[in-house]
């Protein structure tokens, strides 16, 4: 990059605010994605709308690549230059600029850590539900860019059910305004859920509104042990069919369960296939009706033993059984590929057995946990991306599970994005036609290409 394009970068946001050294640009060479590096060619750490404006229009003009970055959480090298382009880190961004308690809204700026939008909006009594498993680390801007799930999924939805309303600047530094704080609006396309999971192609997130409830009254937290892998699975299925909507229903096989313990030491039973974690919230009343059909359903379903936490402690305690999954199986070897296949709840079983069939067959360690309770798994591949055909062996075995997923219905990603990753299996997800009219999108809101580049086609 030529050092009169970066002196005039620095010029919008500082020199101080501009890394081009080797070791600053190395780290933003790697998100949480593993097998893929991409160093950039500088890093520019704007502190307002405006200088992201004046960033855009600049890098239009000039044709430079530009790809927006929060804390880096993404598993699919969705957040990873291209071409020695620049990257645009969100982290002075970091603002609550509202929390609108007539309106049941808060509106943030892209670098704030969603765990902290948690804690204010709870504070008075008020609730955000999407939860991504990377929440006390993940910005709003990447959890909108990617549609970021969570453990309260079932219930409560993703992230694209709570945005009203985002600022954006396009490619060429326009600002768009979509949406608001209106709960109905049908004057025109709706642009908000086309933004959302856009994965930074389309735009940069400058303000970002999204939609409050009122914090739920009371929560009961459950952890059921299954002898046999296929119970658990189909124990899920029947607490759906039996109308009981979870916040939270969690599983965890035998090598994660194993895995979490060695790492946590929460109390997880080492003689059992798998683990649900359940938890159901709302009035008191209702939470304890619900909490015995899914013990007695359990029951059914040859649960050996069904524990309900005594207090709040306990609750965190178990629940942190779920949210350290990805780390405790990241310490056992030196490469962790998560994936996030997702089919229907009633495929559930048939999905774990695939996963088991897989892993078998090109004779690789997977473990499995996830969302459960929306059919989003999260098979996680233990291997050493020195080993060359271990990781052929790995990526082979993914493929016959994603193959599996599309052909239950289901897709390739519910959670972590196409971006570098998974853009070979999309075609074969959405068919010509759908990458034709993606393709459309694309050009019709970054024509020169500069957005994100390289991602998802």
């Amino acid at each position: 990059m030529e050092p009169s394009f970066i002196k005039e970068l620095q010029t919008i946001v500082g020199g101080q605010y501009t890394l081009t050294d080797r070791e600053s640009l190395a780290v933003y060479g790697y998100d949480s994605t593993p097998e893929i590096e991409s160093v950039p060619g500088a890093v520019l750490l704007p502190g307002s709308s405006d200088e992201i404006i004046r960033i855009m229009h600049l890098c239009h003009g000039a044709g430079v690549t530009v790809t927006p970055r929060g804390s880096g959480t993404n598993l699919s090298g969705g957040s990873l230059s291209h071409n020695s382009g620049i990257v645009l880190q969100t982290s002075r961004l970091n603002r609550i600029i509202e929390v609108d308690e007539e309106n049941l809204t808060a509106t943030v700026e892209p670098g704030v850590i969603t765990s902290a939008l948690h804690r204010e909006v709870e504070s008075r009594g008020l609730f955000y539900p999407p939860d991504p498993g990377s929440m006390n680390i993940s910005t709003m801007g990447g959890n909108v860019a990617e549609n970021s799930g969570g453990l309260r999924g079932l219930k409560y939805g993703v992230t694209a059910d709570y945005v009203m309303g985002l600022e954006t600047v396009l490619a060429d530094g326009e600002l768009l305004r979509s949406g608001g704080k209106v709960v109905k609006d049908v004057a025109g396309y709706s642009l908000n859920p086309l933004l959302v999971s856009s994965e930074g192609t389309l735009g940069f997130f400058t303000g970002i509104t999204v939609k409050l409830i009122p914090k739920p009254q009371g929560k009961i937290t459950m952890l059921a042990h299954f002898p046999v892998l296929q119970d658990a699975a189909l124990a899920v299925s029947a607490i759906i069919a039996a109308k009981v909507i979870p916040a939270t229903l969690e599983f965890l096989d035998k090598v994660t369960i194993k895995c979490v313990e060695d790492y946590a030491h929460v109390g997880l039973p080492l003689d059992v296939d798998a683990v649900l974690l359940i938890e159901v919230d709302g009035h008191p009343v209702v939470i304890a009706e619900e909490a015995a059909a899914v013990a007695q359903i359990c029951g059914k379903h040859r649960c050996s033993f069904f524990q309900t936490a005594r207090d709040a402690d306990e609750a965190l305690k178990l629940a942190a059984a779920r949210r350290t999954a990805l780390s405790a199986l990241a310490r056992l070897k030196p490469t962790t590929i998560l994936e996030d296949a997702t089919v229907p709840r009633s495929c559930i079983a048939a999905m774990l057995k695939v996963i088991q069939d897989s892993a078998k067959k090109y004779n690789v360690t997977i473990g499995t946990f996830g969302h459960a309770g929306d059919g989003n798994l999260h098979p996680t591949c233990l291997t050493d991306e020195r080993d060359k055909d271990e990781i052929k062996r790995a990526h082979a075995a993914f493929a016959e599970i994603f193959d599996a997923a599309i052909a239950m219905g289901g897709t390739i990603t519910g959670e972590h994005g196409v971006g570098l990753a998974k853009k070979k299996y999309l075609p074969k997800l959405v068919g010509e036609s759908g990458i034709r009219v993606m393709r459309g999108i694309k050009q019709a809101f970054d024509p020169k290409g500069i957005l994100n580049p390289g991602k998802i086609f």
